[in-house]
């Protein structure tokens, strides 16, 4: 499950509190599916919900949840871009611990592609790949790749710096060429 560690590494990254108390920081894949369509290919996608927990949390819970949708943006573009899944695809719950503290849980249901092709160069040997995401419509592309550059982000509320991440920057900052 690849995404589960892209979660909480980008998550680290924005909210240094995570990073510093790492065992109070849970991410985990649970009811989890394995999706194949029983052709000649052995392809499939895994389908679960990811849960990240953040124990004594107390921080802003804006300084997750934006970063949060930043790498669904990018790891899961489909939560955006499908209204039947938007509703639900992401949920939390918070519990008060003391009064600055809390746990944060939140859940995100995921996929990942994994495209299982034989080996040319050997009979009985398959290869397996995973996938980036296709991207959010409209990403521009030079040879299949992304010709976005990572930039610095920020975010703040009134005066006061909540998180930091770098990340690429939406589509919808792009320049179309004229």
């Amino acid at each position: 499950m690849l995404k589960l560690q892209s979660l909480r590494d980008f998550l680290s990254q924005c909210a240094p509190d995570l990073a510093r108390d790492p065992e109070n920081f849970i991410v985990y894949g649970d009811d989890g599916r394995l999706i194949a369509t029983g052709t000649a290919s052995l392809s499939f996608e895994y389908r679960y919900t990811a849960y990240a927990t953040l124990l004594g949390y107390a921080g802003h819970p804006d300084a997750i949840m934006v970063p949060l949708l930043a790498w669904c943006q990018v790891n899961q573009p489909e939560l955006f871009d499908n209204p039947a899944k938007r509703e639900n695809a992401i949920r939390f719950g918070v519990a008060p611990q003391s009064s600055s503290t809390y746990d944060l849980g939140i859940e995100i249901d995921l996929t990942e592609r994994a495209i299982v092709t034989p080996d040319p160069d050997h009979d009985t040997r398959l290869r397996i790949t995973h996938p980036p995401e296709p991207g959010p419509v409209g990403l521009q592309r030079f040879d299949g790749q992304d010709v976005r550059q990572l930039e610095t982000w920020e975010l703040w509320m009134r005066d006061q710096k909540l998180a930091t991440w770098e990340f690429l920057p939406p589509v919808w900052r792009q320049r179309m060429p004229l």
